[in-house]
């Protein structure tokens, strides 16, 4: 009873010196790395998380239990090693130092018409709706990237430029076999055609179908290093499959592809407009 009284002094006393400054601290790490398992999470990061947790904690345990020349071979691996995983996972850093950057950005401020945004985001949508699934019947491949506030200047450059407006003639022209630039990818800037034919990166996931050529891989490849929605239309089946987050959803009907745009342009618009705007609008009211 000594020992546990003496234990709970011991914990009272070390309470009561924590102040708040200590409180906001550790809430600050502690949202920090709940925020990094997030990120991680269903990743290849996660299981390098999980391989150095195990060596931590063999290289503790080899430290007490006075194994010296395991103990010094597992220091050595985690001093050299330290550097390892910013190199072998420099993609999901990249994503998670842009997702970062995108979510703690100051926006611009100023306002403008929803109505009349709107009403231009559903002819836009509905000029691209009317390409895709004209192709889709049709079964002709294509491609199509919907830039986010990740800019793709290095993939932009990969094509050929054509800042056009986005027409349902345009987009069907493009990717008309056997032409110069149906082969790439369109990638969509601003509500304009920024450039066509242009090259996307492959990605390196082993899980996906077999039934998933190129096009779809490249697709994938792309919304895994940003934030883009990508609209993919099967050759060989005609199918339409969007792209974003590294997921891809395959077979999508129109009237679920007009919501999916519906939502990626509102969202987009609201990203824009920011907090000020809306602070302003509401003064002004």
């Amino acid at each position: 009873m000594w020992s546990i009284s003496l234990v709970m002094n011991k914990f009272f006393q070390i309470i009561s010196k924590v102040s708040v400054n200590d409180i906001i601290d550790i809430l600050i790490v502690a949202y920090i790395f709940y925020k990094i398992l997030m990120f991680i999470k269903d990743t290849r990061a996660e299981q390098l998380f999980k391989g150095v947790i195990i060596l931590l904690v063999a290289t503790q345990l080899s430290g007490i239990l006075k194994l010296h020349t395991l103990y010094w071979i597992l220091v050595k691996i985690l001093e050299v090693g330290f550097i390892l995983p910013f190199i072998i996972f420099q993609p999901e850093l990249r994503a998670g130092l842009e997702h970062i950057g995108r979510n703690t950005s100051i926006k611009k401020l100023g306002s403008q018409s929803k109505t009349g945004e709107e009403d231009e985001n559903k002819v836009i949508i509905n000029e691209m709706l009317d390409a895709i699934y004209d192709l889709s019947k049709r079964r002709v491949g294509a491609l199509i990237v919907l830039e986010g506030e990740t800019k793709l200047n290095e993939i932009v450059e990969t094509g050929t430029r054509i800042d056009g407006d986005i027409t349902m003639q345009l987009l069907c022209n493009i990717f008309v076999p056997n032409t110069p630039l149906h082969d790439g990818a369109v990638v969509i800037r601003d509500k304009k055609i920024k450039s066509a034919a242009c090259f996307l990166p492959l990605t390196q996931r082993k899980d996906l179908s077999k039934e998933l050529g190129t096009r779809h891989r490249a697709g994938i490849g792309v919304s895994e290093i940003s934030d883009c929605l990508t609209l993919i239309v099967s050759e060989e089946t005609g199918g339409v499959s969007i792209a974003r987050m590294g997921k891809i959803y395959r077979n999508v009907s129109r009237e679920r592809l007009f919501n999916i745009l519906n939502n990626f342009y509102k969202k987009k618009s609201e990203t824009e407009s920011g907090f000020f705007s809306e602070f302003f609008k509401k003064n002004e009211n």
